[in-house]
């Protein structure tokens, strides 16, 4: 890991200025980016440290050097994301968006903006300085000449076979990713290829790293989504290794509502997350169908409750406090199932507008306050599906003001009777902590946290 970016204070919650220690790892980054010899820059970014707002900024800077770029991302939702960005900061640098042949293939946002030329041919955005695009649309492109440079956003969700589909469009490459969150997404059981510096189904860092060991790499030290109750349990739990801290302090945020409780379970763990940042609403003991009716039902009560008391966020944004709608709030379950259940409950509650998915879906987005169905809610068995760090890290590291868990009684004990199993493999990276240990650490800080559901 590059020195340049480590903290100058002894670690997270240290006394040296976020502000600032985040701007020297910037500067650290950019300066590997556009002036270093190395055909690649990897960069490591925790939950809401700025990973789009480097990307937009390394783009700006490589086009103002001159270097012609293309940006891969690794959905249509990121890449618009990423021109809208670059379009508001610049709005008068030319962008290509380079896009499928399917219908509705972009935003209809990118319509609006007059700079923003838009094809599925590439030879029909030749002469920008920056085109972006998916991997997989990039996969079918041929040029004649690579790009000088690339940007390759949410790399760890990047295949290493989608990686090397594109490595002859680019000479040198900045990599911007998440290493906690979920691995990329593969229908092929990949155990043939485990612990092999090909393996096609590793993360494009992964792959990368192996084969180009002494690349730069760097990390991004502070989290500004996350506060400061939620910073410390998830850099611990998720990334003992790269610790990350909160760009604020105790105190800056505060959430408050408008109607008093009235007693029940979903009433008080809004209380205890409102005033603590965590709330473990626990229902008792039980195996369950994964659409655990009775947990849908207490996940779809504490959103409901959330939005009558007519709760308000404050924090350093602005001195005026902003209501908590339905907008700001996001329920995240492990299954689609489990979340159509919760979209069904919402509606029969009267509930609209509340952002409803799956950890993958999940994943880059931000909301004020979140509730989470636990994935090992009511389950008989800890299957690696469930255990998957990521999975757990996306699902409680949403939120800006606080998160509600709702979870049966006996995961601890679950975990314990299900200790992991996987075969070690000869080559492969053990990823640390694994989902058996981070599982543990989350549940023993919501143990803190607990409030026994009351019906």
């Amino acid at each position: 890991m590059a020195t340049a970016t480590e903290p100058d204070s002894a670690g997270p919650g240290g006394a040296v200025d976020p502000g600032a220690e985040a701007a020297r790892a910037t500067a650290a980054i950019l300066r590997d980016t556009l002036h270093g010899s190395a055909r690649g820059v990897v960069v490591d970014s925790p939950p809401g440290a700025g990973k789009s707002t480097l990307v937009v900024r390394a783009a700006l800077e490589l086009v103002a050097a001159g270097r012609p770029l293309m940006v891969v991302a690794q959905t249509n939702a990121q890449v618009d994301d990423l021109v809208l960005r670059i379009a508001e900061r610049s709005p008068r640098l030319p962008v290509g968006r380079l896009h499928s042949s399917d219908a509705d293939p972009y935003d209809p946002a990118l319509d609006a903006l007059p700079q923003v030329r838009k094809s599925a041919k590439v030879s029909e955005l030749d002469g920008l300085t920056v085109v972006l695009s998916t991997a997989a649309k990039w996969a079918h492109v041929r040029v004649d000449r690579p790009w000088p440079h690339a940007i390759v956003d949410e790399a760890y969700q990047m295949r290493s076979d989608a990686l090397l589909a594109v490595a002859g469009l680019f000479e040198k490459a900045l990599f911007v990713g998440d290493p906690g969150q979920l691995d990329p997404f593969t229908t092929v059981d990949g155990d043939e290829w485990a612990g092999l510096s090909h393996d096609p189904s590793a993360s494009a860092v992964s792959a990368l790293l192996a084969h180009h060991p002494g690349l730069p790499q760097h990390r991004l030290p502070v989290s500004w989504r996350l506060p400061a109750s939620a910073a410390p349990l998830v850099s611990a739990a998720f990334y003992p290794f790269t610790p990350f801290r909160s760009g604020t302090g105790p105190g800056e945020r505060e959430l408050l509502f408008a109607v008093p409780p009235d007693g029940s379970g979903p009433d008080r763990v809004i209380d205890e997350a409102a005033a603590t940042g965590w709330g473990l609403l626990e229902l008792p003991a039980r195996r369950t169908p994964r659409t655990d009716p009775e947990a849908v039902g207490a996940v779809a009560s504490v959103v409901r409750r959330l939005l009558d008391r007519r709760g308000a966020a404050t924090s350093e944004r602005g001195p005026d406090p902003v209501p908590l709608t339905a907008d700001r709030i996001a329920v995240g379950t492990a299954h689609r199932d489990q979340a159509a259940a919760v979209r069904a409950a919402l509606e029969r509650l009267g509930v609209v507008g509340v952002t409803v998915d799956t950890a993958n879906r999940l994943q880059g987005r931000e909301y004020d306050v979140t509730v989470v169905l636990h994935p090992l809610s009511g389950r008989p068995d800890a299957t690696t599906f469930h255990l998957e760090t990521g999975r757990l890290c996306v699902l409680t590291s949403r939120h800006r003001h606080a998160c509600v868990v709702v979870c049966r009684a006996g995961v601890d004990d679950l975990l314990d009777g299900h200790p992991s199993t996987e075969p070690v493999r000869l080559g492969v990276v053990v990823r640390f902590p694994d989902g058996w240990e981070a599982n543990h650490a989350v549940l023993a800080h919501l143990a803190r946290h607990r409030v026994p559901w009351s019906g």
